[in-house]
């Protein structure tokens, strides 16, 4: 991947975005999906590349740069088509932008996600995608850390954090953590929804 070029406009490393989700409704939801297995170890893929939801397309050729999600097509997946109200919240975005990557993270009891950056993850990048993250179940012995600070999510909120930074995860207790991500690719309407905050 080329490196990501940086702009000169500097945004907060997290935004709490004023529209909330029904965390019962994506539960629900999420229950029913937990029983097919999660796939890539944790995640349940709603949204993706299409050659990784229908087999029968064919592999995209290289690409120099996947940052901006123009390499393949995106297809939902089975499960997010049977998922009525989460459907509808990636409907809301898909409206507004190009929703590419979109998918049910579980971090198991006790687990920990080490420090780490995602460089094509923040607004100050070129050829960024954003990505939001909408907590579905989650308890107060999980932290979120980005830049070392605690982010106070709450199930149903949905947050903007510049992934770019350094960020970890530590779920300290025994329940599953579950978060919702909806990766899209930054236009005018996403770019106003954040500064607006």
């Amino acid at each position: 991947m080329i490196a990501a070029e940086t702009t000169n406009k500097q945004y907060k490393d997290r935004i709490k975005l004023s529209m909330s989700f029904d965390p019962d409704k994506m539960i629900a939801e999420f229950e029913e999906l937990k029983l097919a297995h999660f796939e890539y170890y944790d995640v349940i893929s709603l949204r993706g590349p299409a050659h990784m939801i229908d087999p029968s397309r064919p592999f995209p050729p290289p690409a120099d740069d996947y940052a901006d999600g123009s390499w393949t097509e995106w297809l939902d997946s089975p499960y997010l088509k049977r998922s009525e109200y989460l459907k509808s919240i990636v409907d809301y975005f898909r409206e507004h932008t190009k929703v590419t990557l979109v998918r049910l993270l579980r971090l198991a009891p006790g687990a920990l996600v080490t420090e780490h950056t995602d460089p094509t993850l923040g607004m100050e990048v070129h050829k960024s995608v954003i990505r939001l993250t909408i907590p579905i179940i989650k308890t107060n012995e999980v932290d979120f850390y980005l830049n070392n600070e605690i982010v106070p999510m709450k199930p149903g909120e949905c947050w903007y954090m510049r992934l770019t930074d350094p960020h970890k995860i530590n779920n300290r207790g025994g329940t599953e953590r579950i978060n919702l991500t909806i990766d899209m690719i930054p236009n005018e309407w996403v770019v106003n929804m954040i500064e607006n905050e």
